[in-house]
């Protein structure tokens, strides 16, 4: 307790500032976009960058620019709702812990990062229920186990995979010209906070794995790694959602899916959309090469 105490503490200077840039950057997301769009025309905008649709290099990428358009804008709903989902599990375990003793240092900021991902849900619930649905999610959580140092490290850890995953979707997309306006809002207001809250996973799982790595054992460290690279694995095969595709008119969505998951082109497009997050987790050691499904 007394060794995470102080590796949090140690995290002060760097908490503090996000605590100052948070209420500087604060937003109610009912003024910042009041006024929403009564309908969207799926053909006729982009409302995901073509280079980052699931599709995109592999067989099925449509040759009509109005189908590539439209799978684009149900790729926009898969990719929002991703987030939803997300940001559901990480408000909850945000939320538990709350005022714990050992975490009493970042509390503050833990409502900081609780009322950003709320004001996110927003966007996303708003375009999601207008515009199209709000997809499924498949992923089934991993079974928890009794050890609260690992369920710590592994729930930032989660968090920290999940959105340097997303932000780099953000990132681009916020920038893209061609996309619609509204596309681009969401895409930037999410990047503004989401780019706090990287700096904070990162400190925070560093925290953890320092602390308590000297005392887990081999077996213990193969468990963790074993985890971590399932969850690469399963945060990126949401993005290739077998609805998306029943929704845009493929016969046999599934074998679309997996086609997609094994196309060399989406490989590529994974290893490069992870190498950052990649490179963190190798150069901690929490994973001694990148999993197989990302590079």
């Amino acid at each position: 307790m007394t060794a995470l105490r102080e590796a949090i503490a140690a995290m002060s200077g760097t908490v503090d500032r996000l605590n100052e840039l948070s209420r500087e950057k604060y937003t109610n997301p009912y003024e910042a976009l009041a006024t929403w769009p009564d309908s969207l025309d799926a053909t006729a905008d982009w409302f995901t960058s073509p280079e980052l649709s699931t599709l995109y290099g592999t067989p099925y990428w449509p040759e009509d620019e109005a189908r590539q358009r439209e799978l684009c804008f149900h790729e926009s709903a898969n990719f929002f709702s991703l987030n939803i989902h997300g940001e559901k599990a990480l408000m909850q375990g945000l939320a538990t812990r709350l005022y714990r003793p050992d975490l009493a240092d970042i509390a503050d900021y833990l409502h900081h990062f609780l009322d950003e991902e709320n004001k996110h849900s927003v966007y996303f619930g708003t375009y999601c229920r207008r515009y199209a649905r709000v997809y499924r999610s498949r992923h089934v959580p991993f079974p928890g186990g009794t050890d609260r140092a690992v369920e710590d490290l592994l729930f930032f850890a989660k968090v920290l995979i999940f959105e340097e995953i997303a932000d780099r979707h953000n990132v681009l997309q916020a920038r893209d010209d061609r996309l619609h306006p509204l596309a681009r809002f969401i895409n930037e207001a999410h990047h503004a906070d989401e780019s706090r809250h990287l700096v904070f996973n990162r400190a925070i799982v560093r925290a953890f794995w320092d602390t308590y790595v000297p005392e887990w054992t081999g077996e213990r460290l193969t468990e963790i790694r074993k985890y971590l690279n399932q969850f690469f694995t399963t945060t990126w095969r949401e993005y290739y959602n077998p609805d998306v595709y029943a929704d845009c008119g493929y016969d046999d969505p599934w074998d679309v899916a997996e086609a997609a998951w094994q196309a060399p082109a989406q490989r590529e497009h994974r290893r490069q959309v992870s190498a950052k997050c990649l490179r963190f987790f190798t150069s901690t050691g929490l994973l001694l090469e990148e999993p197989a499904d990302v590079r």
